[in-house]
Parts: structure tokens; sequence; C-alpha cells
């Protein structure tokens, strides 16, 4: 569970895009150490939501990173520099394993000595030690998905945004990934906003659930609390024992091709 004050909390955070509400929440909140996790219908406002909490997208409301009010554009490069986030598909620059571990860490100002035991700590975390002067276009998905996720681990954020980062992994791959995961977030008390429509992964990494539905949050609790007390029909869909054995291989693929009003916000 989670241990610490709120690193990031919102308060009455709306998304607008030409006068449309996408996402309005009037309360959310991730600790230190915590894996708070955002679930919901294709559509429900998951990722806008993240990419709001992460500064990405304008939104009105209240932000506050480190109990400090994130205002201004100083405010929000304080938040980037602080934080991380790894999307469904690895975006990778096409140097070596290392060579991508690295580019997080040099914007940040860290070099020498402590940018290599960084960079090799980190690979030797998730395991991919051994591909460190592999390039980009050696690397299967899996390989390439915890490269990405190495690459926001090494520089040690106080939040780490995770939007479907299995969903394009293959069963076996995406299972021993999100163990690892869990392992190591575990280890380094990382504070996590991770979105996703696998019920069983929301079941294996959460300490807390939001369940977003039409860009509105309808419940927030324990994974227990969802499944026996929940909110609405369509959380009760969710979390029934039918979803749990299929919702999780039926949607964990699925992605949300769909914009919002033509400015590339996913509704996911």
């Amino acid at each position: 569970m989670s241990a610490g004050a709120a690193i990031i909390e919102a308060r009455n955070l709306s998304v607008a895009v030409r006068g449309a509400e996408l996402v309005h929440v009037e309360r959310f909140s991730v600790e230190s150490g915590e894996v708070h996790v955002v679930i919901g219908p294709n559509g429900a406002g998951k990722t806008t939501l993240l990419r709001a909490l992460n500064g990405l997208i304008p939104a009105s409301g209240e932000l506050l990173f480190e109990k400090r009010p994130v205002r201004h554009g100083r405010d929000r490069l304080r938040l980037r520099r602080h934080t991380a986030a790894v999307m469904q598909v690895p975006y990778l620059l096409d140097t070596t394993v290392r060579g991508n571990v690295q580019s997080g860490l040099k914007p940040r100002g860290v070099s020498g000595d402590e940018l290599r035991r960084r960079v090799n700590e980190t690979l030797e975390m998730l395991g991919i030690a051994r591909l460190a002067d592999r390039r980009r276009r050696g690397l299967s998905g899996g390989e390439a998905q915890r490269v990405s996720i190495a690459r926001a681990l090494a520089t040690r954020p106080a939040v780490l945004f995770l939007d479907e980062p299995m969903a394009s992994l293959d069963p076996p791959t995406r299972r021993a990934l999100q163990a690892d995961l869990t392992g190591i977030l575990r280890r380094l008390s990382t504070a996590v906003v991770w979105v996703t429509h696998d019920i069983a992964e929301v079941s294996a990494v959460a300490d807390r659930v939001t369940f977003l539905d039409g860009g509105h949050l309808v419940q927030e609790g324990t994974v227990a609390d969802l499944r026996e007390y929940p909110a609405s029909p369509t959380v009760a869909e969710y979390f029934s024992p039918r979803s749990a054995n299929v919702n999780g291989s039926a949607e964990s693929g699925a992605t949300d091709a769909g914009t919002a009003a033509g400015e590339g916000i996913d509704q996911s």
C-alpha cells in the first residue's frame, strides 16, 4: 500500500477542447510508493487524465506537485524533470540500448561516473544488461519495452506514468515484464499512475484504483472495494468474475485510435 504524502494532487481538474469537456475529475492523487491504476472503457478519458497530470496538455483546476501549484511554464518544467512516462509503443532512439537509457539522464545534468552507475544499475534491474550494445532494430517487442522502462526509471522519477505499457506484448512476455516491473517499483518506492484495460493487471499491481467513465471519476478504492461494492453497472461488469477471465485478453491489446476533436488528445 501507499507509504507517504501525496506527490501529485489534482482538484477539479478539467480538460476541454473547443468547448467540449473531455475529462472532469474532482480529485485525484498518487502517494509515495503507491501504484494508482486508472481503468475504464475506451473513450473514458484515461490517457487524457494521465497527460494532464503530467503537464503535457492544458487543464483547468488545481494541480499540485509535491504540494506546490503547477501554474506556469517553470512549474511544468519542474514537474516534467521529476517525472517520467512510458507509453504503449516504445519510442526509442536509433542508437544502442545503453545510448537510449543514457538519453534521459544527460538533459537532467547526470554525467560521468554517476551516469554510468545509474545506467548499469537500471539495465541490471530490467534484465537487459546483456543487450547494452545492441541497436534498436535488433530488439524484440518485449526487449524494446524494457529499454523504454529502463530509460524512464534511470531518471529516478518522483512519479512514473505508465500508459498501457504491456498492451502490445504477447501474454508470456507481458506476465514476465509485469512481475519484474512490480518488484522494481516496490524496491524503489516509486509513485506510479498506471493506465490499463487489463483486469488481471489491475489485480496484480494496484494499491488504489480509479474508474473513469465518460470522462468522470465513477469510483475510487482498492480492487476489493470495486469488486465487492461497485458504484455503477459498468464497474460491476468490469470487475465481475467473467470479465476477470476474458477482459484482460480481449482488451489488453485494445488501443484507442481516435483523437479528440483533431487536437491529438487520446481519449483512452
